[in-house]
Parts: C-alpha cells; sequence; structure tokens
C-alpha cells in the first residue's frame, strides 16, 4: 500500500492537481483519510477547509472508511420505475446493512447515486465502477457471491 504523502506529492506540480490527488487517494485507500486531506492543504498552499470541502464536494469521493466492494445502486427516476427500490432492499437484507453503512467484516459498502450513464439496461448498479444491468432482487446472491 502506498503511502499517502508519496500519492499527494506526485500530483503538487500538476494542473487539477488537488482533485487527482484525491483520485489517487481514493483508487488507493477506497476512502480519503483525513491526514491525507490536511497533507493535501500544507502541500496545496490551501486552507484545511478548502482542502476538506473539495473532498466532500463530489459524490465519489468519500472521506468516510467504505468496503473493499463498493455497491452503488442508481436512483435515477428510470432505475427507480424499473424496480431499484426492490433491489436495494435486496442488497440491505443480505448484507445486513442500510444504505451508507458498510458490513462490519469491511467488505461490502452500500451507496446511492445518480445516473450511472447506462440506462439501456436498467436498474443498474455499479460494483468498484463495474456497470451490472438489468438487476434483479432474486440476482443479488449470486452477485454477492461473485465477490468473495
Amino acid at each position: 500500500m502506498a503511502n499517502y504523502r508519496d500519492i499527494i506529492a506526485s500530483y503538487q506540480d500538476k494542473p487539477g492537481g488537488i482533485i487527482e490527488a484525491y483520485h489517487a487517494l481514493q483508487e488507493e485507500f477506497n476512502y480519503i483519510p483525513r491526514e491525507a486531506i490536511d497533507e493535501v492543504a500544507r502541500v496545496f498552499g490551501v486552507s484545511e477547509a478548502q482542502a476538506y470541502g473539495v473532498a466532500t464536494f463530489y459524490s465519489y469521493l468519500s472521506v468516510e472508511p467504505r468496503g473493499k466492494y463498493i455497491i452503488r445502486m442508481c436512483e435515477s427516476a428510470p432505475c427507480h420505475v424499473a424496480g431499484a427500490d426492490e433491489v436495494i432492499k435486496a442488497f440491505e437484507n443480505h448484507l445486513g446493512i442500510k444504505v451508507g453503512e458498510t458490513t462490519a467484516d469491511g467488505k461490502f459498502t452500500l451507496e446511492l447515486t445518480q445516473c450511472i450513464g447506462q440506462c439501456q439496461g436498467i436498474p443498474v448498479i455499479t460494483i468498484n465502477r463495474v456497470p451490472y444491468e438489468g438487476i434483479s432482487p432474486d440476482q443479488v446472491p449470486m452477485i454477492l457471491e461473485k465477490c468473495k
């Protein structure tokens, strides 16, 4: 696992460096650790409040620890109409968590997101950014099994 200071330093002199550093941090740790936000403020010469604001502005970024597998359910109107609510309930039941939570073993996090851009196959989820189209509640156990 890379050191967060090394990751941040590698983006120090690049255009859009803060955002790029946050994406790289999240890629490495699955979230942006608090100490990394403080380091971003120092390296990029912004206030801690500004650095935190950038880290929390984008829904894709997270400042809270998340599971190894991040399941994101599209909550757009088309997916909603196609049965997204039933799919999310199936994930909650099988994982024993609610949306926004992570399983006790740190393996799964369940989140909602806006349109994934895969409307041809609604309802849609992503697991670590990989889309799964046309999901039904009865497919949930098989999907989770693939993650084990």
